[in-house]
This record gives C-alpha cells, structure tokens and sequence, in this order.
C-alpha cells in the first residue's frame, strides 16, 4: 500500500514538472519587457520558485524514483532556461528596433567638436623616422631613467669627464641619472641586437644647464648608428646628407669640423647653414650664420668593445641631432624654449 502512494506521488511529481514547464512556455509569450521576464523567471526557477517547491517532495519517494523525477527536474530546468534565454534575446531585439524608431539623427548637420593635433616635435619626429626607415634604419627606444654605465662607461667616457659633473647631469638617489644623451640607446642595441645592424633611437633627454634661445635642460634627440665590417666616413657623410635633403626637400649647405666626443674617432660636428637668417646672423646660430645640428663620428673602437663585438672584424659611425632644432630650422620658430612653454596659441600653428 506504502508502495503504491509512493508511485502515485512520483507520478504527481512529473506531473507538477510537466505543468510547469507548459506554464512557463504560455506566460513567455505574452511577456513584451525585460522586467516581467526577470520576474517571472523568479517565480519558477528561483530559489523560491515553483520548481523548488516542487522537488521539496522527492524526500517522500523511494530512491529510484527520487533519482528520475531528480533527472526529470533538471532537465526540464535546462529547457527552460533555454526559453527565458531566447525571450530575453526577443526582447532585446525588440527594445532596439523600438528605440531606433523613435530616435532621429541628422546626418547633414555637423558635429563641432574641438580637435587635437600632434605635438610639432611629435610630427617631425615621425617624420625622421620615415626617412631613415627608408634607408633601412630600425627604431628603437630606451628608459630615461639610465644606469651610470649605459650613460657614459660604456660609451668610453673616462671617470673624471667633465660631462659626469653635477652641473651637466641630473642624478638620482639611488646614483642612477636621467640620460643626457640618446646614445645610451647605443649600448642597449649592441647588447640586442647581432651585427650588422642600423638603428635609430629618438627621445626625450635632460642637462641641468640655462636654458636660452636655442639651449633647454629638457629637450629631444635623435640617435643613430650603423655597425657594419666596413665602414668610412663617406658613408656616413652620404647617409647624413640624404637624410637633410629628405627633411628640408632641398639643398642643404653643411660643413664638418673636428669634434671630440669620446664614444667615436675621428669625431666631427656637422653644422648647417642657418636656414632662419640665410647664414646673415641670429641669436639662433648666435650670430655666427651655422647652427651645430650634428654631431657624428666613426664609433671608437673601445665602444664596439663594450657592446660585445671585435673591433678588428666590426666597425660603423654614429650621430646625434636634437629634434627640436630641426623644428627649429623647418617651421623658422627663434626661440626652443616655445616648444615646452605650453602656449596653446604657438602649437595650433602646426
């Protein structure tokens, strides 16, 4: 007798199940919003739901049947959860096409918005990068913040150099400094990079000096360097001289005097022909009619060394040219000190 309730009871159970899935499928479609849907869904799969209440019986039935109105249950979870999931996507849809209906754009009218534009170091750096990747040359990058080594040992900067000096360098706590040069950018492409290789390395650099007409304590640099087994000072001439005749479009008047400068030998400072006063004289090129644009050299051999090479089977030259001078010449602004002076009247010019 026990028995028999038991097997009426399950088969009430199914039954409860079956009812209610029926149910959830009738009420679905009359449902037009998200909230009802949510709702809904509460009463039946909830926690507290139909379905909870429902499977409260299975403690009462045997263990078989406990097992299938179990495995009934969760199937019919599965299927309707698929429904409320295909609803929901409905109703979606639908509150899209409803919202699109009533909004209206006019496509003909304007949108006036304020637009930036790029920094003009910023656009000719870009464009130094263009011209020398033509010629093959890779860019690359390095940390402001540089060790001691990578900013002047490596680079064959003896220890008592005047460059090392407070008054030139801005030094850290933790005896680091902030790079005065892009050549540091030098050493960290020997350790990468297998030979032969040519490079580019553009960024910010920091001396602690006055800041004048053509001088700033913060300003940008760009660094090169080729590394090749046969490398003279012609082909560094050449390749300087197209890239100038690239970034001006047109002949440029240079000359080259001995430089020293201790990561190359021989050393030479390439000047340019004062494009601002057509060599007449200006508190640019300080009334000499050359600006000092480049200095350039065939790197030393001690730093070749440095990077891990042999100097007798490797060899290559190196430069350096500061960015904003090249602005400088380009746009015929007079004084660097503009580019950092946050004048929003100056930059909207380029």
């Amino acid at each position: 007798m026990e028995k028999a309730f038991q097997t009426l009871f399950a088969m009430s159970i199914f039954k409860q199940i079956e009812d209610l899935k029926n149910k959830a499928e009738e009420q679905i479609q009359k449902i037009q919003t998200q909230t009802e849907l949510d709702q809904l869904h509460s009463s039946i799969l909830g926690k507290k739901g139909e379905l909870t209440s429902i499977l409260k019986g299975l403690k009462d039935l045997s263990d078989q049947e406990r097992r299938e109105a179990g495995s009934a249950a969760n199937e019919t979870r599965k299927e309707m959860d698929l429904l409320f999931g295909n609803a929901k996507k409905q109703i979606e849809s639908l509150e899209i096409q409803q919202r699109i209906s009533k909004e209206k754009y006019d496509a003909l009218k304007p949108i006036e918005t304020a637009q930036g534009h790029l920094h003009p170091v910023t656009a000719v750096q870009y464009q130094v990068e263009d011209i020398f990747s033509s010629m093959g040359f890779r860019v690359m990058d390095g940390p402001e913040v540089e060790t001691d080594d990578n900013n002047f040992g490596k680079l064959n900067f003896s220890e008592d150099h005047p460059a090392r000096d407070m008054q030139d360098t801005f030094w850290t706590e933790d005896g680091n400094l902030l790079r005065t040069h892009t050549s540091s950018v030098q050493v960290r492409a020997m350790e990468k990079l297998s030979p032969p290789f040519r490079i580019i390395a553009p960024g910010r650099v920091f001396r602690y000096e006055e800041t004048d007409a053509s001088h700033e304590n913060t300003f940008y640099q760009v660094e090169g360097m080729l590394i090749d087994r046969v490398v003279s000072v012609s082909n560094l001439i050449y390749i300087m001289k197209t890239f100038l005749s690239a970034f001006f479009e047109r002949d440029v008047k240079v000359r080259l005097r001995p430089g020293y400068f201790p990561f190359v030998e021989p050393g030479f400072e390439l000047d340019i022909h004062c494009l601002l006063c057509s060599g007449k004289g200006c508190p640019v090129c300080k009334q000499s009619g050359w600006l000092e644009l480049l200095p350039c050299g065939l790197v030393h051999p001690n730093v070749i060394r440095a990077g891990g090479m042999d100097p007798s089977e490797w060899q290559g030259f190196a430069f350096g040219m500061g960015l904003m001078r090249l602005v400088m010449m380009k746009y015929s602004i007079e004084d660097i000190r503009h580019f950092l002076s946050g004048n929003l009247r100056f930059l909207k010019q380029f």
